[in-house]
């Protein structure tokens, strides 16, 4: 048996295109990690694991830099697998829906009869488709219920993506300043600068562009950034200046 695969194989299994595996390959998100004995690069069965995260995780919503972030990071094969694996089911339970909503309107016109509205708004429906408690704690005390609420409810509206963009993307984006920051590389830094951009993007993913939602969420990482960032080792004096170097980036 073949323990690896060119890339136009890899493609036709997979149902990507031959040029889709080349951006990724470019970008740094899914590289051929084999050679053969005369310089072509094949994909291992370690790279079928890892494309297989990243449709898996992109199936769930996040786009290509978060899934890039995520994967460098670190994710649970398992949650994945489990999200992706709800996602299923939740869609094999809306077709089924689905499905008795069209035999009631088929058996319903056969017999010359006008179809019911909850019918035919059900069927609509069914065509339209189907964080840690100690940063909670921190985060509630920095932001009203209300505010809470509105973190929650759109944390609610992303579905498993969630998980990734808060609880693996994010704190991975600080880590990676962080580095940037103890490196001695200015504020200024267009690496720093698009750290910050991306963490802002998220800000507002979560907060709706709140200014004041997102500024206690800011405050929670400055009072306990163990809690944050899922650390419990996280030094807080180097957090604290962390969020100064980021306030130094945002007003580069």
């Amino acid at each position: 048996m073949d323990t690896t695969w060119k890339v136009g194989r890899l493609a036709e299994a997979s149902g990507l295109t031959v040029r889709t595996l080349h951006h990724w390959d470019a970008i740094g998100l899914l590289s051929p990690s084999s050679r053969t004995a005369g310089g072509h690069r094949e994909y291992t069965e370690d790279d079928l694991g890892r494309l297989y995260l990243v449709l898996a995780l992109r199936r769930l919503g996040l786009g290509l830099e978060s899934i890039g972030v995520c994967l460098d990071a670190g994710v649970d094969p398992a949650r994945v697998v489990a999200d992706h694996l709800a996602g299923v089911e939740a869609e094999i339970a809306a077709l089924g829906g689905l499905r008795e909503r069209l035999v009631r309107l088929r058996d319903g016109l056969a017999g010359d009869e006008a179809p019911a509205a909850a019918d035919l708004v059900g069927a609509l429906r069914a065509l339209g488709g189907a964080g840690a408690p100690e940063r909670g704690e921190v985060v509630g005390r920095h932001l009203d219920a209300d505010q809470v609420e509105v973190l929650r409810a759109r944390a609610a509206g992303l579905g498993p993506a969630a998980h990734y963009l808060l609880e693996v993307e994010w704190p991975e984006l600080y880590r990676r300043a962080e580095r940037l920051r103890a490196e001695g590389v200015p504020a200024a830094d267009a690496r720093v600068r698009r750290l910050v951009a991306r963490m802002d993007e998220l800000s507002v993913l979560f907060s709706g562009g709140d200014t004041a939602i997102s500024a206690g969420v800011r405050a929670a990482w400055r009072e306990d950034p163990a809690a944050m960032s899922g650390e419990p080792d996280a030094p807080a004096d180097a957090w604290r200046e962390l969020a100064v170097y980021l306030d130094q980036a945002r007003n580069a």
